[in-house]
């Protein structure tokens, strides 16, 4: 960054301290951000990656919040409801203050839209997109994004989001009638996963467009566009990962340091800094040698037998799990449900040639998350966590565009930074609850029912 300011005026007119550097002003700079529904921080790396600075995000789950704050220790997370936080104390308690927002984003719970939920339009859970449109009404961002599943544009649910488009509407904001439903696997995730996206802006802007598709599942002789690539299979997303049959002790921790293969362009995109990989993010310090979240699973023999004889691509048809093609993409990583409503596990995917399901780090490579990033070292909230974000190069996609309609050029900060307190990874939800000083039932803890069902 610097070299690009080299030989300019150094007049306060022309130049302004951002993050401790010089940077161009109106020209170069990293816009502000906000997110509700955070979780652990799939869409805020997204952003991030794009060339925001998310500094306040919202989530009301104190474990997803702790996992959020290693991750981006140098930004304010708020362990509250989106329906006791105001945007006055969003503003005041970050480093926000009255600086002017350039978007807010963020996904509500789903389940009531859910394709595999109850689909009920008087869900009571479905009350808190207009909490998110309050929010919206308080802060005045430029841009708006709500993110949310496919299940909510089919049959009667569409009625619903006209009711969310009125809604923004009445408060001055418009919204793509036209709302799209986006696959990350066309946007370089080896993964199918479609998400819904409804875009809004103030009046006094004009609507920012949807990501075209820059990779596509398909194989290259039923590609239309040459412009496509293919999008990065299983193998790509895996080959370079040490082996955990290898090591021991990853049944009695998530982590290790092993040995790495040789990456794939893809994984290089993912735990590079190198300007052609067009990210933004601040630099990590971590040690690449290192293997995190990859805490094995006990099977047992039988379930063995059964995950091998499994045809790649098909269905084990004991558990239902799916295995993955090592030449193909990933299925859908769903979360399973929350402890309040049974803590369930959702169907993990089998690895494409080892017996057993994958590891929280596997499931995150084919989610796009980086290397650096590390979730709850227990499997069931690491792959809650990941199930329940939207991957971030399919937020990437999605901010990328805001950032051009912002018609600012974003950059990468010098500034290296380091990752939280290894202990917040840890926390169960008593001790999340009691470091952010909420209700320890906050999130309804599991029953010993709920428990057993989790069992292989």
């Amino acid at each position: 960054m610097r070299s690009r300011c080299k030989g300019n005026s150094t007049n306060a007119t022309q130049l302004e301290l951002f993050d401790g550097e010089l940077v161009k002003k109106n020209k170069y700079k990293r816009p502000i951000a906000v997110e509700l529904f955070a979780g652990a921080g799939g869409m805020t790396l997204g952003f991030e990656q794009a060339g925001f600075d998310v500094l306040a995000a919202v989530e009301i789950d104190p474990v997803h919040c702790a996992t959020h704050e290693f991750n981006f220790p140098f930004w304010q997370i708020f362990c509250k409801s989106v329906v006791e936080i105001t945007g006055e104390e969003i503003r005041k308690s970050s480093k926000i203050k009255n600086q002017e927002i350039d978007v807010l984003f963020g996904g509500p719970p789903c389940q009531g839209f859910s394709l595999i939920g109850k689909r009920l339009l008087d869900d009571p859970r479905n009350s808190l997109v207009f909490h998110y449109i309050r929010l919206v009404l308080e802060l005045q961002p430029k841009f708006v994004v709500l993110e949310n599943v496919k299940g909510m544009t089919i049959g009667k649910h569409r009625e619903f989001i006209l009711e969310v488009i009125s809604a923004f509407e009445a408060i001055n904001y418009k919204v793509y009638q036209d709302y799209q439903v986006l696959n990350a696997a066309n946007y370089g995730v080896p993964q199918n996963r479609e998400r819904l996206f409804l875009l809004a802006c103030r009046q006094d802007l004009d609507l920012p467009n949807y990501p075209q598709p820059i990779t596509t599942p398909l194989k290259k002789k039923k590609v239309i566009n040459n412009q496509l690539l293919l999008t990065p299979t299983v193998k790509k997303a895996l080959q370079d990962l040490p082996i955990i049959e290898n090591y021991q002790e990853l049944y009695e921790q998530d982590w290790v340091f092993a040995d790495f293969g040789k990456s794939s362009r893809y994984v290089k995109r993912l735990n590079g800094f190198k300007s052609k990989f067009d990210n933004y993010s601040y630099k990590r310090i971590y040690d690449p040698k290192m293997l995190t979240s990859s805490l094995r699973t006990k099977h047992t023999e039988v379930s063995i037998q059964r995950f091998a004889d499994t045809l790649p691509g098909k269905i084990e048809p004991i558990s239902r799990f799916y295995k993955l093609d090592y030449k193909g993409i990933c299925n859908t990583l769903r979360a399973g449900t929350a402890s309040n409503k049974g803590a369930f596990t959702s169907p993990r995917p089998i690895h494409p040639f080892i017996p057993r399901c994958i590891t929280v780090r596997e499931a995150a490579r084919l989610h796009s998350y980086p290397d650096w990033f590390r979730f709850h070292v227990t499997k069931w909230h690491g792959f809650r966590q990941i199930g329940n974000s939207v991957p971030p190069l399919l937020a990437k996609a999605i901010a990328s565009e805001i950032i051009h309609a912002l018609n600012v050029l974003p950059y990468r900060p010098r500034s290296i930074k380091n990752l939280g307190n290894e202990n917040l990874l840890h926390f169960n939800m008593s001790e999340a609850a009691k470091y952010y000083d909420v209700n320890a039932d906050i999130i309804e803890p599991r029953t010993q029912k709920a428990i057993n069902k989790l069992l292989i």
